[in-house]
């Protein structure tokens, strides 16, 4: 116990509400004691019975499996790599990035019937890191290793091949490029505004623990870190994010 207590004091802040959440919520609605009717998403009794709780619990509830497993790896795993480097010391950013995601992800799962959202949120934050690591190596099945700039696409491909349907890593991927296209590219490549500023707001409930200036800038040319150069993928994923 002392060494889980370690380790889950380790885990990003956000990430650990995240995942805690995630696994919590879940397990709960699978010994029934709270009610898995009343957790997805539905747009019928979110407009016409104002079930607004709908919109947050369809993130943290999945049906358990090893589905489900997978995803919260997924989740743990880059939603920690993103809020431990290039948002260490930027609290306030990563909840907007995380709450961004979360509304696109729940908008569109409203109007396109998605009961539940786990798998799209997980693959926006995972394709927003790849986005910021471009030239990592990563690990996939049987071997295989390519840029990290790649691994939504593949795992796009899977759920193609493996599924029949992609909806799911569709959603996440548009999402996750949806934010790093206005937080990164369009003011920074592109000269534009920068329309994600983080609210001033959750700034000061979220204070900046690093000099100002410091974040907010995509690494150039996708260039990573060259001392995290590799990084491996879970071999196990064969199944779509969303089945």
């Amino acid at each position: 116990m002392s060494e889980f207590s370690t380790w889950y004091k380790s885990v990003p802040q956000f990430t650990r509400y995240w995942l805690t959440a995630t696994v919590g919520i879940s397990v709960l609605g699978k010994l029934g004691i709270l009610p898995v009717q009343y957790l997805y998403l539905d747009s019928t009794f979110v407009f016409k019975k104002f079930q607004l709780w709908r919109l947050l619990t369809s993130v943290f509830f999945y049906p358990t499996g090893f589905h489900f497993l997978m995803n919260c790896f997924f989740l743990y795993n880059y939603s920690s790599r993103l809020e431990k480097d290039h948002y260490l010391g930027s609290p306030g950013d990563y909840l907007y990035l995380l709450t961004f995601n979360w509304l696109c992800c729940a908008t569109v799962g409203i109007f396109s019937s998605l009961p539940f959202l786990m798998d799209p949120m997980v693959l926006s934050v995972l394709y927003v890191w790849c986005q910021l690591n471009k030239e990592v190596i990563v690990s996939f099945w049987f071997g295989t290793r390519f840029k990290a700039m790649y691994l939504p696409w593949v795992l796009l491909g899977f759920n193609m091949l493996m599924s029949n349907g992609s909806i799911f890593a569709v959603v996440g991927i548009l999402v996750g490029h949806l934010y790093f296209f206005l937080k990164f590219t369009y003011p920074q490549e592109l000269g534009g505004a920068n329309f994600l500023e983080t609210p001033q707001f959750i700034k000061n409930y979220y204070p900046d623990t690093r000099p100002s200036g410091v974040f907010g800038l995509a690494p150039e040319g996708g260039r990573a870190d060259p001392q995290a150069n590799q990084r491996r993928v879970f071999g196990g994923m064969g199944q779509r994010l969303g089945n």
